[in-house]
């Protein structure tokens, strides 16, 4: 996802050392990767389950979508869907507030809403990428250093995020600089070390990472947001962000014939569930990249893309148009009434978010 500082509402949109690493952030999401700390009620998962249990239907489906507006206040729309529990939070752009003050004024209404419930999420990778322009990091991924700066970076960017409540980073870039796609997005040198220390970093200030784009976008030369795109996997960043229990994985929007010949990685069961689930033993949040990238629009409408890549495995829809909803919940809960197996994935799904929402302090 490349995102623009002032979306359109339509618009397709577009040092720590492996051991410190590992313990600063263990059990960040339980079972990501494995495990998790008891809380004496049961394990985080097993509480999850039980939360989910208690939201109806359309609450269920609602934590598997992430809203977008375009306005500087939480429009009408959003605060009935908040309070209803029907999207499990928002994405922010740079139109969306400017100064501390101003941040801090919208979180704190979207969080009202919410009964307090919310993803706050941007796109703060570094340099030009940054959803919040004054906060960190100040350069982009390329220019960010050894892995020790990368994680110093991360903690100041997490803190500064932090304090006007934002709880998600839809950052690090985990892909490789192969292409011209992703070069002035991408780390150099040692990809995976430096991907584990931004999650580090960002988990010590209690903002969650995302990985992104799995299983690899560096070896694309189109860019998803701007049509079809077929690259190769390249899963060394993401094994090792996983060893860190990255709290989010975006899956990409582009075709993998290694792995899957027919269905773009975000609606792939054999990418999402096969690969990503079952084989790299991850188990934490699935999040797609922009539902509305000009990749899924390519094979169908974003409420089929929808119910395509939550069937696949993935647990979040994020969209970055703000009409998108109103076209894929309706058709996600659809779906769930009529679907024994799908209302068992939406189930799952709805615990992964809501366990990370309570690591996060939301619940």
């Amino acid at each position: 996802m490349r995102l623009s500082s002032e979306p359109a509402a339509r618009r397709r949109l577009v040092a720590l050392g492996g051991g410190a690493l590992a313990a600063l952030i263990v059990g960040l999401v339980a079972g990501s990767g494995g495990g998790g700390e008891d809380t004496g009620r049961g394990a985080p998962r097993e509480i999850a389950l039980r939360e989910v249990d208690r939201l109806s239907l359309r609450e269920q489906v609602g934590q598997l979508t992430i809203s977008a507006f375009p306005d500087k206040r939480p429009p009408a729309y959003i605060r009935r869907r908040l309070r209803a529990r029907e999207t499990a939070g928002v994405i922010l752009f740079g139109g969306n507030a400017g100064t501390p003050a101003q941040w801090r004024r919208l979180t704190r209404a979207l969080q009202r809403n919410a009964h307090g419930d919310a993803f706050v999420m941007v796109d703060q990778e570094g340099g030009d990428v940054r959803t919040v322009g004054w906060a960190g990091p100040q350069k982009s991924q390329p220019f960010q250093g050894p892995a020790g700066e990368v994680t110093l970076g991360a903690q100041e960017a997490a803190r500064q995020l932090h304090s006007i409540g934002v709880n998600v980073n839809l950052a690090p870039v985990a892909d490789l600089a192969v292409t011209p796609v992703m070069a002035p997005r991408a780390f150099a040198g040692d990809v995976a070390d430096k991907t584990s220390s931004a999650i580090a970093g960002m988990a010590s200030g209690r903002v969650a990472a995302t990985a992104k784009h799995f299983p690899g976008l560096g070896r694309a030369t189109v860019n998803t947001d701007d049509g079809s795109a077929t690259s190769s996997p390249d899963l060394a960043p993401f094994r090792a962000a996983i060893g860190v229990d990255v709290p989010l994985i975006m899956v990409s929007h582009a075709l993998y014939p290694a792995l899957d010949p027919k269905r773009i990685a975000s609606q792939s069961r054999p990418i999402v569930t096969g690969l990503l689930r079952d084989k790299l033993h991850y188990d934490g949040v699935v999040v797609t990249d922009s539902i509305e990238a000009q990749a899924v629009l390519d094979r169908s409408g974003v409420a089929t893309a929808a119910v395509r890549s939550i069937s696949a495995g993935a647990d979040l829809i994020l969209t970055t148009g703000s009409a998108s909803w109103n076209a894929i919940y309706p058709r996600l809960l659809e779906k769930a009434r009529g679907s024994r197996s799908f209302r068992a994935r939406v189930r799952a799904s709805a615990a992964r978010v809501l366990e990370l929402k309570r690591w996060l302090g939301l619940r």
